[in-house]
């Protein structure tokens, strides 16, 4: 069985490279068989400058997709074998242009049965072919320029370790993990208060016993994310959304977005109208992530946090 085959559609970098090197190999020796003696890498630069007009490095990187270190490179490459020239650019002297030499330009009328005799090679293989490789290459190409194969595999990373994490309500056990976790953020970006210290050392008395809810995230049992739910005595919001804290090491798994929807969820089987949160503009994933939640920006509401600089509710 065929590598390729058998490792699947996790080997698609390296297929593509094998098709790309297989490609190449004969593209050089089609080069050869034409007397133009190019290099299959330098063709878009040579094909850039075979309209006949003078180009910037900068110019060419642009309308080739490469970047400005490679095209030079290639530039000096070509130059070295004499099928391109620098210039100064006839509108702006400063500049440096380069063009197609009188060796490049001979290569130029040299192509052009080339370009026929690949062409149609090209079309032969398609026919005999059950999909269309050019459409199914731009395809993909405007897919990725949409969301990178990184960005979806970071994606399908969170949804497969999203399914390894569990939301469970607080018990004792759980008072060390809950403490720790909000004093190591809390610590990272500002200076732990009262409210705080009232808070996490006394959670039972200060959290649950007045009506409130805390909920912890496991990943392969370990509490790695907390989240209090803390019922306030105020006429316009029954709960505070508090204490969220997500393990540094548990980044990236969705665990701040999975707390924030059970704890609203629990709000709602209890049935608030209102969830009220504190936080800091310092904190931009946090705030994203409320935003994502649906809270929205509030003010006039006296804070006993120093260093809270926001204040959101959402209506259930």
């Amino acid at each position: 069985m065929d590598f390729y085959e058998q490792a699947g559609k996790k080997a698609i970098g390296s297929r593509l490279r094998r098709l790309s090197d297989r490609m190449t190999e004969d593209a050089g020796k089609v080069y050869a068989l034409y007397g133009t003696n190019l290099q299959p890498k330098w063709f878009p630069v040579f094909y850039a400058l075979s309209q006949g007009q003078e180009k910037t490095i900068t110019a060419i990187a642009e309308e080739i997709g490469h970047s400005h270190p490679s095209v030079s490179k290639i530039i000096g490459e070509m130059s070295k074998q004499e099928f391109v020239e620098d210039a100064k650019d006839k509108s702006d002297r400063r500049k440096n242009v380069v063009r197609l030499s009188a060796k490049g330009m001979a290569a130029v009328g040299l192509i052009e049965d080339q370009y026929q005799d690949v062409g149609n090679a090209i079309e032969a293989i398609s026919a005999q072919a059950n999909h269309d490789l050019w459409k199914a290459i731009g395809e993909w190409e405007f897919l990725l320029d949409q969301k990178s194969l990184l960005q979806r595999v970071t994606e399908q990373r969170k949804i497969r370790e999203s399914g390894l994490v569990t939301i469970v309500d607080y018990e004792p056990r759980y008072q060390h993990a809950f403490r720790e976790l909000n004093v190591e953020w809390i610590s990272t970006y500002f200076k732990m208060e009262e409210a705080d210290y009232k808070s996490l050392d006394n959670p039972q008395g200060y959290i649950l016993d007045k009506g409130g809810y805390i909920l912890v995230a496991l990943y392969r049992d370990e509490p790695v994310g907390v989240c209090a739910l803390i019922k306030m005595a105020h006429p316009d919001f029954d709960y505070e959304l508090a204490k969220m804290a997500v393990s540094p090491k548990a980044q990236g798994r969705n665990i701040g977005w999975l707390l924030g929807q059970a704890v609203l969820e629990k709000a709602r089987s209890l049935g608030a109208k209102k969830v009220f949160l504190e936080s800091n503009t310092l904190l931009k994933p946090a705030i994203n992530l409320y935003h994502k939640l649906g809270f929205e920006k509030i003010t006039g509401y006296p804070s006993p946090y120093e260093r809270s600089n926001i204040q959101m509710a959402v209506a259930l």
